[in-house]
């Protein structure tokens, strides 16, 4: 019965944030998205806790996070090379409106990660300061940057990072609504292991 009540709008609507184009998804595909999950999820963490710890476990943390960063950086950039191969998955199931606007919200996803990625290295290399990533240090390959340059993109950092938990969270909230009140596949199609009802 709420199957029925519920309006093909709403449907529509939830099926766009979460990102279902109603593909079917392989393992690899799989194990990069929850593998992104995570890390996204550690970032914002310790991005969000440093500042309420002493000075030697900021440190530690903000180490953490540049390391993490440049871990995540790579995962996003094997999970774009692999969506463009001819071996990611099936193709769509249907080529709708609804189906293009659930691509978009996984591009605007893609841009969101790439541009947050790509603020990162900068944000760290406009103070003339090294990536490090596990203890191997990376220097800037330019020079640095003004201090109120570096600040805008500090701004901008920290801006792209909530617009991700912000994009991620209605993205999983959807996928959770088509699960328990559509109770369609949407998230069946993400999950490990799992069979397609």
């Amino acid at each position: 019965m709420k199957q029925d009540r519920l309006s093909a709008t709403t449907k529509a609507a939830t099926r766009i944030a979460a990102g279902d184009d109603r593909t079917s998804y392989d393992a690899v595909s799989i194990a990069l998205h929850w593998l992104t999950v995570v890390l996204v999820l550690l970032q914002f963490a310790l991005s969000q806790i440093w500042g309420f710890t002493p000075r030697p476990t900021r440190h530690l943390l903000i180490v953490a996070h540049m390391s993490f960063g440049i871990l995540l950086s790579a995962v996003i950039l094997v999970r774009i090379l692999w969506r463009v191969s001819a071996r990611h998955q099936a193709p769509v199931a249907s080529a709708g409106r609804v189906e293009l606007a659930a691509k978009a919200v996984h591009y605007l996803l893609y841009a969101l990660l790439v541009s947050e990625a790509v603020l990162g290295f900068v944000l760290r290399w406009s103070g003339n300061e090294s990536m490090s990533f596990f203890g191997f240090e990376i220097a800037p390959p330019f020079a640095p940057l003004t201090k109120a340059a570096h600040h805008n993109i500090g701004q901008a950092h920290e801006f792209i990072g909530w617009g991700i938990i912000v994009t991620a969270a209605a993205h999983a909230g959807a996928a959770l609504f088509h699960h328990f009140i559509v109770r369609d596949a949407v998230l069946l199609r993400m999950l490990p292991g799992l069979k397609r009802r």
